[in-house]
């Protein structure tokens, strides 16, 4: 192998592993950072802490802690994971406003929810 392609075959693992990196952060980068995943999916794996939903409302509300820290999913599917479900969530991360730098409201809207058993 020349020093061109082996210097390639470098380059696209790096870039490989920086890209799942980015995809799959733990909470606690989520709400320490909060500006480098904003309008971003990204994938989250935790247990459900508490779940909320009224029948007649549109959407539903679960909170969900990897061990780091705990986020909101914000969901509109007609069924929310109970209490202490392992989930794996992938949602577009989003906040309701900015205030002295400080993300209010930081939650996920789900795109996609894997209960595992």
């Amino acid at each position: 192998m020349t020093r061109l392609s082996q210097f390639a075959v470098v380059a696209v693992l790096v870039a490989t592993t920086s890209a799942c990196a980015l995809r799959s952060p733990r909470i606690a980068d989520l709400q320490n950072n909060p500006a480098r995943y904003q309008n971003r999916s990204v994938n989250i794996n935790g247990i459900v802490t508490s779940s909320w939903g009224v029948p007649l409302l549109p959407f539903k509300l679960y909170r969900v802690d990897d061990g780091t820290g705990e986020v909101t999913v914000l969901s509109n599917a007609a069924r929310t994971p109970t209490r202490g479900a392992r989930v794996s969530v992938r949602g577009r991360v989003e906040d309701v406003a900015v205030l002295g730098g400080q993300a209010v409201g930081l939650h996920l809207r789900e795109e996609r929810l894997n209960v595992r058993r």
